[in-house]
C-alpha cells in the first residue's frame, strides 16, 4: 500500500517523538511491503516563529492531501511572552484547532490502556486496579466552549472576559453515532458524561445522547455528571468502557485518565472526521522543559501511529504489530524516565524507538 502521511514535528519534544514514531513506521513499511511517503509541516509556536501564524493555509493544503496526519506536540510553557502574550489566534495552539476545523475532524478517540508491565508506575492503589482497565474517551473536538465566540472588554471600570459555549443537535448526534459505533465493536457499555444539572448545553446533549441510543439496543447506556466522572476514574477506572463526552469535559478527562495509565507519556489518540483522513498525536504536551534531553517517552506517539494504520489505512495486523512490540519492550523491562520503576532498564528517547522498531 502506497500511503501520504503529513508529519507535524510541532514545538517542545515533538520532533524528537515524531522521529522515533517514523522509524517504526519505516520498519513496518519495509516488512509489511508498503511506501510511506513523509511531508513535514510547520505548526504551533516553530510556524509563529517563521511565517507569524501558526499554521499556514499552505500547510493545511497539504495536510488536506495527504491520506493521515501524525503530529507530535505544539506550544510552550503557558506564559511565554514569545508565544503568548497575543491574540488568541495567533497562539500556538490555535493552530491544532484551525487544523481540525479545516480537517472536519469532530471526533477524538482516547484510549487509555494499563500495561500489567506498568502498574507500579500506576498512582492508584492495587485494590483499586484490580484487573486492571482498558477504557476509551470519545470527545467532540470541534464545537463547545473552544469555539465559541469569546471577548474581554472594560465593563463598569472592571475588565470582563466571556466564553460561549454552544452546542448543536447535530453536533452531538454525530460524536454520539461515533461512541456507540466505537462500543459495538467492545463491551457494549457507553457513559454519557455532561453537567445536565447546570447547563442547557448538556441538557440537550443528554437528549440527543438518548434518542442515538435507541438505534443501538445492544449497548447499556449511563448517564454520569462530570464532577462525579472524574472522581469515579480514580475511585473505580475498571467500570468504564466508551466514555461519551463533550470537548472541554473531554479534554481535561482524558489528561486525568492518561495519569491512571502509569505517565501521559503512554496515551495515544486519533481524531476522525467523516473519511478516512485522520489526525493522530500524543495525548501528553510538548515538555518544553525536557526537549532536547532525549529523556521523553515517544510510546504515545508510536501508539498514534499503530492507531493511524489501523482507522486511516485499515492496517490492522500491522497496527497490532506495532502494539505488541511496546508490550514486549515492556515487558523485557526497558522503560524511559516517567515510567521507570526500581529493577528496570531505563533508557533514552531514541533507545526506546530502536528496542521498539526492531520488535516489530
Amino acid at each position: 500500500m502506497d500511503c501520504k502521511i503529513t508529519l507535524i514535528p510541532g514545538d517542545g519534544i515533538g520532533p524528537e517523538i515524531v522521529r522515533e514514531a517514523k522509524k517504526v513506521l519505516d520498519r513496518i513499511a519495509e516488512k509489511y511491503g508498503h511506501k510511506f511517503d513523509y511531508t513535514k509541516i510547520l505548526m504551533g509556536g516553530c510556524s509563529i516563529d517563521e511565517y507569524g501564524v501558526p499554521l499556514t493555509d499552505e500547510a493545511v493544503a497539504i495536510a488536506k492531501a495527504s491520506d493521515a496526519v501524525l503530529l507530535g506536540a505544539v506550544g510552550g510553557n503557558v506564559g511565554n511572552s514569545k508565544w503568548y502574550d497575543v491574540a488568541p489566534n495567533l497562539r500556538p495552539e490555535a493552530g491544532l484547532l484551525k487544523i481540525r476545523k479545516e480537517l472536519e475532524l469532530f471526533a477524538n478517540i482516547r484510549p487509555a490502556y494499563l500495561y500489567k508491565e506498568l502498574q507500579d508506575a500506576c498512582p492508584l492503589k492495587p485494590e483499586i486496579i484490580g484487573d486492571g482497565f482498558d477504557m476509551v474517551i470519545m470527545r467532540e473536538l470541534t464545537g463547545g466552549l473552544y469555539f465559541g465566540k469569546r471577548h474581554t472588554e472594560e465593563v463598569d471600570g472592571v475588565m470582563t472576559a466571556t466564553d460561549t459555549l454552544t452546542y448543536n443537535e447535530d453536533e452531538i448526534r454525530r460524536i454520539a453515532i461515533k461512541g456507540f459505533e466505537i462500543a459495538m465493536k467492545r463491551r457494549k457499555k457507553v457513559t454519557s458524561v455532561d453537567k445536565a444539572n447546570v447547563l442547557d448545553s448538556s441538557r440537550l446533549w443528554r437528549k440527543v445522547v438518548k434518542e442515538v441510543a435507541a438505534d443501538y439496543p445492544e449497548v447499556e447506556v449511563t448517564d454520569m455528571l462530570v464532577d462525579n466522572c472524574a472522581m469515579q476514574l480514580v475511585m473505580n477506572p475498571g467500570q468504564f468502557d466508551v466514555i461519551l463526552t463533550e470537548n472541554m469535559f473531554g479534554d481535561i478527562l482524558s489528561d486525568e485518565a492518561s495519569m491512571i495509565t502509569g505517565s501521559i507519556g503512554m496515551l495515544s489518540s486519533a481524531s476522525l472526521g467523516k473519511t478516512k483522513l485522520g489526525l493522530y498525536e500524543p495525548s501528553h504536551g510538548s515538555a518544553p522543559d525536557i526537549a532536547g534531553k532525549d529523556i521523553a517517552n515517544p510510546i504515545a506517539t508510536i501508539l498514534s501511529a499503530a492507531m493511524m494504520l489501523r482507522y486511516s489505512f485499515d492496517l490492522d495486523k500491522e497496527a497490532d504489530a506495532i502494539e505488541a512490540a511496546v508490550a514486549q519492550v515492556l515487558k523485557e523491562g526497558y522503560r524511559t524516565v516517567d515510567i521507570m520503576s526500581e529493577g528496570m532498564t531505563q533508557c533514552s528517547t531514541t533507545k526506546m524507538g530502536d528496542l521498539i522498531a526492531e520488535r516489530v
